[in-house]
């Protein structure tokens, strides 16, 4: 019973995060994406061709960060040293040299030339996902893909929220001529063909992450510009912004320190499906070939050459199973968060 006045003292947001963890699927969502994605933010010391660091002749080198040559380890060559030849590894395994490698010896990017089997081979003690067509490992493009997915689904979304925001509270507190001209220009701009104008681009200028963020950008915002608009028509109605400006506040004063903060709820709750809908986006691009340029890791071009190479399974398989487990996180920690932040529901409501 004496919780009920420790509630009423909690601030509206500490109210939702208490809601949220109690949404025990949300919540242990949020912790499981959480560590993948810090985990994929050290990919370099989970998965490399490179050892982390060398004890070799009574010398400390640090091979993850450096570029040494073959001939510091007895080879004969100035050319980059190749950690997984044979001859290497019995040097720094010799008494009294050491190495301490990454849990998987292979970074995205890595042909293996003294692999045993011919590519794309299955899954063994070398290769724990298998092989690609090129001999490169599937774990380790799945990592590094995985990392370059989420960091692109979080610069993606940030810049549909700020866009969307903006061009919602313009819309949405203005009204009137401004709301008008906003609402004709998205309807033109959402009718242009997105794809097309994707592989044009992709014919005049050289593909990059960078072009493709942008591309996606210009069209990634319109669906939160509506739920922010609706927000504000909504609220510029109520007492606390005819006082604000009974009080002589700016627009944009009322904007941004009394409308906004009571407009977020559609942006908290939009933003996993906002990074599910990139994510989903910028796979079906890379499977397509026109997403990021060739040889960057990525989910998509592990799906196209899952097609290509029926027999190699576990291309396929592997890619799909981190694409739906993925997906399927943001959707419980979506799911919870609308919840948590639902005024209709109260604080003793199980999620």
């Amino acid at each position: 019973m004496s919780s009920t006045p420790q509630h009423a003292q909690l601030s509206p947001a500490r109210r939702a995060w208490l809601r949220f963890r109690r949404h025990r699927l949300g919540f242990v969502s949020l912790v499981l994406f959480t560590l993948l994605f810090v985990l994929s933010l050290g990919a370099e010391l989970l998965s490399n061709d490179r050892p982390l660091v060398v004890r070799y002749q009574g010398q400390w080198y640090f091979p993850v960060v450096q570029t040494l040559p073959e001939t510091v380890f007895g080879g004969d060559f100035e050319t980059p040293t190749d950690y997984l030849d044979p001859f290497i590894g019995q040097q720094l395994t010799r008494p009294g040299n050491w190495a301490l490698h990454a849990p998987n010896r292979y970074h995205h990017s890595t042909l293996d030339y003294f692999a045993p089997l011919p590519n794309p081979a299955p899954p063994s003690e070398r290769n724990w996902l298998g092989t690609d067509d090129r001999g490169r490992d599937v774990l380790a493009r799945l990592l590094y893909g995985f990392r370059i997915s989420i960091l692109f689904a979080l610069a993606l979304t940030a810049i549909g929220v700020v866009l969307g925001v903006i061009t919602g509270a313009v819309q949405g507190f203005f009204v009137g001529k401004t709301d008008l001209v906003f609402q004709r220009f998205i309807e033109i701009w959402s009718a242009m063909p997105e794809l097309y104008l994707l592989i044009i681009f992709s014919a005049v200028f050289e593909p990059s992450v960078a072009l493709l963020l942008v591309l996606l950008s210009l069209f990634g915002w319109m669906g939160l510009s509506d739920y922010v608009r609706a927000e504000f028509l909504r609220n510029r109605q109520l007492d606390y912004v005819k006082s604000a400006r009974a009080l002589g506040l700016s627009s944009w004063t009322i904007i941004w320190r009394h409308v906004l903060p009571n407009s977020m709820t559609p942006v908290v709750t939009f933003l996993p499906f906002r990074m599910s809908g990139a994510i989903l986006a910028l796979t079906s691009l890379d499977f397509l070939g026109l997403g990021v340029p060739p040889g960057t890791p990525s989910l998509g071009e592990l799906l196209a050459q899952g097609k290509n190479n029926i027999d190699a399974w576990w291309i396929s398989l592997s890619t799909f199973a981190v694409l739906v487990v993925t997906l399927l996180l943001l959707t419980f920690m979506g799911d919870a968060l609308r919840d948590a932040l639902d005024p209709r529901r109260t604080d003793g409501a199980q999620g």
